[in-house]
């Protein structure tokens, strides 16, 4: 693919006419044509843009000039609407009826009506709302939080990445863009079919005709755009001028092509993709897992615990993209990068007490006596000048060693009257001092990739001057619960409280991840499945509990079996056994026993370390200690077992009173598990077993 001559970057207004002169919440483009910039175009109205973009184009086609030209507003929409409206024929199709069906002019246009009739044609309220019209209108709600039932994601897959996004489903208020993606779509198709064969929209098509669109969001440089708006500026103004320089310099710096070529398969086969979304990053996608990666071999009946952890930590890798964050934001954070110090610490020889310094080749052994130089040498306040041999100054911790110091006596050890410095030698050369390095010496590693960054982490990284650091982006948890028994609140005796979805968001949110709710869902197949094609938007991972081990009547595991990918391991550990693995729309799937007891087990002993690879900390093994036992227990070879239990005033390691994995209670009570091996085993009091401190599994 050649590159680009001319860089055009669009801001788009779903408003009416604004006028002849200048205003915001117009649509002004910006040019960058040959390496040179423009004055940036105002458009009072989409009309008017239309128009002036069509021979915009077509001029430099003539000219014989590639043109990647970027509108702000969405070019797809949520998976599964397109092909509600218009069938298999994709987002480009959708573009098509949208220019045949939206009725637009400088006074106004029919979107409100437009969007009340899609509703109508979908179950539920919704997705579109913010009806601004004076007309009340029997599908489209004013209010958000009156939508439910129409099961359509909120938020394409990119827009959960840039965070502070709107939804493309707003028609009206601040920051919404509903009413622009819908006149912006119907605007290029008309601009398409007017340049037939000249035009690609990417990512839907690949990025290789004479003209690209694309979509960008300039709140992905707002901090940068900010920085360059002056008061009497019009931002949309700034912004699109900003955008056409940026790009433009990513096609010199060899990015562009990385941008336009690395998107997942969901934004080009319906979705779409912002332009430039974590170009910071090293890759724009995460690997993906292997679709066999949680295969078990053909005849494989109970699987040990190790070996399934084996089997588990050879399948994952990292899955979420890396972003550059500020340290004070950096607490919990994965790094992504090995980090390099900047600067040795400390960067300079200095004093590790308060006291005198000097050259020690100028003393001996007896008592020293040594004059005094003016002046004295503190933290952030050097000694200006050298320090004559045979003479001392005042030096205070962490003072720079002044020229001509080496060696630094402690206060404690000396008399003085202002003017001279007395003190039994002799002192061993460079005593009290610290080396230039000696804690961090500059361009070494200091911190490898993987390490989640704690507070002493923190303190290390500031002290070599660092700012910001890359980071994999937080692991979003998705927890969904399903069954008709599972209620939230006025249990009836045949209903139970979902206990396990907020243990695991507490879980996932405790582990550093960050936790997204999925919400429960009946025992009705189209709305789990239909709820899974959400989670796959919204989530890197999800975590379900109860039902996805079971037979083929189960909803979940049939859903997984047949849309997805599905392996169920039966694991030789107690409580628990059943595990589900399966991937859905290539996001991993951990389908956790349905009994609370059974499913914090397997969540700390299972997910836990498997959440860790995907997060890019790498595989996590807990810290147990053998502690004597205040128990007796006769135990079966076959499984391994974990017992609730927690350490008593004596040291001793005492257990819940009941194993019945019906006893909630028990995961309160304790503080940590027991573990038993798999073979058997017979525990007497005082025999050392096996103790995790929940601690150790990241239960806090």
């Amino acid at each position: 693919m050649s590159g680009f001559q001319t860089f055009l970057m669009v801001d788009w207004s779903g408003g009416n006419d604004r006028g002849p002169s200048p205003k915001a919440d117009a649509i002004w483009a910006a040019v960058i044509r040959e390496g040179r910039a423009e004055p940036s175009v105002y458009l009072r109205n989409r009309q008017c843009a239309e128009d002036w973009l069509l021979r915009f184009l077509a001029e430099e086609l003539a000219a014989g000039r590639r043109v990647l030209a970027g509108f702000d507003f969405p070019f797809g929409y949520p998976a599964g609407f397109a092909a509600h409206l218009v069938g298999s024929g994709g987002p480009l199709a959708l573009w098509d009826w949208l220019a045949a069906e939206l009725h637009d002019s400088p006074s106004g246009n029919n979107r409100f009506e437009l969007a009340d009739r899609i509703n109508a044609g979908l179950p539920g309220t919704g997705p579109f709302w913010f009806n601004a019209s004076a007309t009340d209108l029997a599908h489209l709600p004013r209010k958000g939080r009156d939508r439910a039932g129409h099961g359509l994601p909120e938020h394409r897959q990119c827009e959960n990445l840039a965070k502070g996004a709107f939804s493309c489903w707003q028609l009206g208020g601040a920051g919404a863009v509903g009413s622009q993606a819908l006149t912006g779509m119907a605007s290029l198709s008309r601009i398409r079919a007017q340049l037939d064969g000249a035009v690609s929209v990417w990512p839907f098509q690949p990025a290789e005709a004479p003209i690209v669109l694309a979509e960008i969001w300039p709140s992905l440089f707002a901090a940068e755009i900010a920085a360059l708006t002056q008061p009497e500026d019009i931002k949309d103004e700034v912004q699109v001028r900003h955008l056409a320089a940026k790009i433009a310099a990513w096609q010199g710096q060899g990015q562009l092509e990385t941008a336009l070529n690395a998107v997942p398969d969901l934004a080009r086969t319906e979705e779409g993709w912002i332009l430039g979304l974590n170009m910071d990053s090293a890759g724009l996608t995460p690997p993906r897992l292997k679709n066999d990666c949680f295969a078990m071999p053909q005849g494989v009946d109970w699987v040990p615990v190790a070996e399934a952890l084996d089997r588990l930590r050879a399948g994952l890798v990292p899955v979420t993209l890396q972003e550059t964050v500020p340290l004070a934001a950096a607490r919990q954070r994965i790094l992504a990068q090995g980090v390099t110090a900047p600067r040795s610490n400390p960067p300079m020889p200095n004093s590790a007490v308060d006291g005198y310094g000097f050259a020690h080749a100028a003393t001996g052994s007896g008592v020293q006596r040594l004059p005094l130089v003016t002046g004295r040498a503190a933290a952030g306040q050097p000694f200006a000048g050298a320090v004559p041999a045979g003479q001392a100054v005042r030096i205070l911790t962490g003072a720079i060693l002044p020229e001509g110091v080496d060696t630094v006596v402690l206060e404690e050890d000396c008399a003085t009257d202002g003017a001279v410095v007395v003190f039994d030698g002799p002192l061993k050369a460079r005593s009290n001092t610290r080396k230039a390095g000696e804690d961090v010496v500059a361009g070494t590693e200091i911190l490898p990739a993987g390490t989640r960054l704690r507070a002493p982490d923190i303190a290390l990284l500031s002290a070599v001057g660092l700012q910001e650091v890359p980071v994999y982006r937080r692991l979003r948890v998705g927890v969904l619960s399903t069954g008709d028994e599972i209620v939230r609140k006025n249990a009836a005796p045949h209903q139970i409280y979902d206990a396990n979805r907020p243990m695991l968001l507490s879980l996932a949110e405790g582990w550093g991840y960050e936790p997204v709710d999925l919400g429960h869902i009946r025992d009705d197949a189209d709305l789990i499945r239909k709820r899974f094609d959400r989670a796959a938007q919204e989530a890197d991972v999800i975590l379900t509990s109860g039902g996805a081990s079971a037979g083929d009547e189960d909803h979940v595991s049939r859903i997984l079996r047949t849309s997805g990918t599905l392996s169920s391991w039966r694991i030789a550990v107690k409580p628990g056994r059943p595990l589900a693995l399966a991937l859905w729309q290539e996001v991993p799937v951990f389908g956790l026993p349905g009994n609370p007891v059974a499913a914090l087990v397997c969540a700390l002993i299972f997910a836990r370390p498997a959440l860790s690879a995907l997060a890019g900390a790498g595989w996590t093994e807990p810290l147990g200690q053998m502690l004597p036992a205040a128990f007796s227990k006769r135990k079966k070879a076959g499984r391994r077992e974990y017992l609730r239990a927690r350490i008593g005033a004596d040291g001793r390691v005492e257990c819940f009173a009941s194993e019945g994995s019906g006893r909630i209670s028990g995961l309160s009570w304790a503080t940590g598990l027991v573990e038993l091996p798999d073979e058997a085993q017979e525990i007497a009091p005082g025999d050392p077993v096996r103790f995790l401190p929940y601690s150790s599994l990241g239960v806090s």
